[in-house]
């Protein structure tokens, strides 16, 4: 038996942002209206803090990414005029907020950025006594509140648009899977508050060492947590560059295949593609942003940059396009913390989405099927907020 092997698996956290230290300084919720005002007349100062200036190639690519999609989203604006300027952070809590006082004595009335969710909490605690919001690139719900935002998707999102599918399609039972770390008790909170919400039933969890033996001697666990509690949809946290492919091969190896349970993954299974091929995952359901979208998006993109955009670049866009819409309605008050939580929320290229009050997030997702090595839309991604896809 051969064993698919783990790749880069230290590094797939670090790119989502959810590798987080147990001493961030996190501001509480703040119930005031926190925000700069604006001159609606005139062209409003705004922040984009990017991971250049290290020493990292794909971190410099990711950075440029950030820029070019910032800044197509700038020239989208209309009704308003955006004065955009870029900090680079080098990835780093430090420097993310020195950028973010130096953006702050330029005269920037709103941040977008950073990413890494490290560095969106220095900026976030930098500025927080300047009444200027963050809207962070960052998916970590642990960083969110007071001045700080996240734009990244989230795992509750996540696991709240499957889980709620799979309750609709009678599947009452579900369990989840995943490391024993933070991103992981973070996952499995996820999927244990969206079976609450939907009226499903959490039936349990199994935990494995973050490494691949850990991931190996779980799998009898996992087979035996799933079969006693009569299991129906079993929910991976992991993606493709950690413990999937180890699980999708050796589960059903111990018969515990999607012809058994149907399988659910908090990440995206199509990246990259070639994961779509993994014989273990056909039938497997995840998420997706809206798929008309980020499609014109990235044609977009290709055709100004001549490039593909990095898969995090349209957080960025979002990020900017949510800034101008608020400008745009001429109201001084505009980037305040009740404008940037409006009800309604703001379309982007990844879909719609709303901030909540709390900081975090709630995305507008589509639910892909794996067929054949292919990504198949079966539920779109909705266009509000008033349902959630069927």
């Amino acid at each position: 038996m051969t064993v698919a092997k783990f790749t880069r698996f230290s590094k797939a956290l670090r790119l989502t942002g959810l590798a987080v230290a147990a001493s961030l300084l996190v501001a509480c919720v703040d119930t005031t209206n926190v925000g700069q005002r604006v001159n609606p007349n005139k062209a409003v100062k705004v922040a984009l803090l990017v991971p250049s200036g290290s020493d990292n190639p794909q971190q410099e690519a990711l950075a440029q990414s950030l820029i070019n999609a910032a800044m197509l989203a700038v020239s989208d604006v209309q009704g308003a005029q955006i004065e955009l300027k870029v900090y680079a952070t080098g990835g780093n809590a430090a420097k993310a907020a020195n950028a973010a006082k130096l953006a702050a004595a330029d005269g920037a009335k709103i941040i977008v950025g950073p990413l890494f969710a490290q560095a969106a909490n220095a900026a976030g605690v930098a500025v927080a006594g300047q009444s200027i919001n963050i809207l962070s690139l960052s998916n970590n719900t642990q960083i969110a509140g007071g001045n700080v935002f996240i734009l990244g998707n989230t795992f509750d999102n996540t696991a709240n648009r499957l889980v709620s599918y799979a309750a609709r399609k009678g599947m009452r039972n579900i369990a989840a899977v995943a490391a024993q770390n933070a991103a992981g008790e973070i996952a499995l909170d996820a999927v244990r508050k969206a079976a609450a919400k939907s009226g499903a039933n959490f039936t349990g969890s199994t935990s494995y060492e973050f490494s691949p033996t850990g991931v190996v001697t779980a799998v009898k666990t996992i087979k035996s947590q799933v079969t006693s509690t009569e299991t129906q949809a079993l929910v991976f946290s992991s993606d493709s560059a950690g413990a999937l492919p180890v699980l999708a091969q050796l589960l059903p190896e111990n018969g515990l295949g999607p012809d058994k349970v149907q399988y659910m993954g908090l990440t995206r299974w199509d990246i990259p593609a070639s994961t779509l091929t993994t014989a273990g995952l056909q039938g497997g359901w995840f998420t997706l942003p809206d798929t008309n979208s980020i499609t014109a998006f990235r044609s977009r993109y290709a055709s100004s940059y001549g490039a593909a955009p990095h898969p995090l670049a349209g957080f960025a866009y979002d990020g900017i396009a949510a800034v101008g819409a608020l400008l745009a309605t001429g109201d001084p008050a505009a980037l305040t913390r009740s404008k940037l939580t409006r009800r309604d929320g703001f379309a982007g290229v990844n879909g719609v989405f709303r901030l909540l009050p709390d900081g975090t997030n709630e995305r507008g997702l589509a639910i892909a099927e794996v067929r054949d090595g292919k990504a198949v839309v079966i539920s779109p991604a909705p266009r509000g907020f008033g349902g959630s896809g069927s």
